[in-house]
């Protein structure tokens, strides 16, 4: 047992007195920090997997790069062609990628895969292609479904894949205000706080229908502590897009993940420039 010898000068009390003050305050810090650095952070690779200058967005060398790097999920985002393919891509058009100024919903399939990446050469995707893809590496989906409107059909069509590769345990879903009523209860739906303090209030609301889903300015300590008493996963999202506007994006990111580990997030939709500050 260590114990500490009381000082003589007043000075030396004063400083030995405010330093008793705040030695609960100081443990608590060192210790927050010690279980922060503890806890499994699962990581979802924005926009189709680890996307940068040599990599384009939701393309399969991008998922295999994810894979390599230990990524817990991918987060694809679900678009369909005019014959009614679903793919994976996050853009409503071709323009930025490919070279093509021409809309997703008005090429067929046929014609979307003849199309050459401009960055790495590499083709559009099925999203059935993702999904076996995340099978076969034993890592989950988050979709973002970009399909507007309400298409039953289709929409089943995305459910009875997610089955086939066994995938919907897991999966999770950034929905639309359309097509919310269709996959409340067939697949884990995002939600803000305010979004799921009013479900709490619908018949028939369970918990394990949502996640809590924000971008880190947006989150409080008593946000996180709130969804875990309830049961709800909270998901941080880390997002070039979010820094925007930042005079050292780089920087805020980092203050970011370290705020969010000290709240006790450990699940982070990022993307892959940021995931140096929580993986070592």
């Amino acid at each position: 047992m260590i114990t500490m010898k009381k000082p003589t000068s007043a000075a030396n009390r004063y400083v030995f007195q405010h330093l008793l003050k705040y030695m609960p305050v100081l443990a608590f810090l060192l210790l927050s920090e010690l279980v922060a650095s503890a806890q499994a952070v699962r990581l979802i690779a924005h926009r189709g997997g680890v996307v940068d200058s040599t990599y384009t967005e939701n393309s399969l060398p991008a998922l295999m790069q994810a894979a390599k790097e230990g990524y817990a999920m991918i987060e694809t985002d679900v678009r369909v062609t005019k014959d009614g393919q679903l793919i994976a891509n996050h853009d409503a058009d071709f323009k930025r990628f490919y070279g093509l100024d021409k809309r997703v919903v008005d090429m067929e399939w046929s014609d979307v895969k003849k199309l050459k990446s401009t960055l790495d050469g590499g083709s559009p995707v099925l999203l059935e292609d993702v999904f076996r893809f995340c099978r076969e590496h034993q890592m989950g989906v988050m979709l973002d479904n970009k399909i507007r409107g309400m298409d039953v059909k289709l929409f089943e069509k995305l459910i009875a894949l997610v089955e086939k590769y066994q995938l919907r345990e897991s999966a999770l879903m950034i929905g639309t205000d359309e097509s919310t009523d269709f996959f409340t209860g067939k697949i884990r739906l995002s939600c803000s706080r305010k979004q799921l303090e009013e479900n709490m209030q619908k018949t028939g609301y369970k918990s394990e229908n949502y996640f809590f889903f924000e971008r880190p300015a947006n989150l409080s300590v008593g946000d996180v502590k709130w969804a875990k008493s309830l049961g709800i996963v909270t998901i941080a999202a880390i997002n070039t897009y979010h820094y925007r506007d930042s005079k050292d994006a780089l920087s805020d990111a980092r203050e970011d993940c370290k705020r969010m580990l000290g709240f006790g997030v450990t699940t982070f939709q990022i993307d892959s420039e940021y995931r140096k500050f929580l993986v070592n």
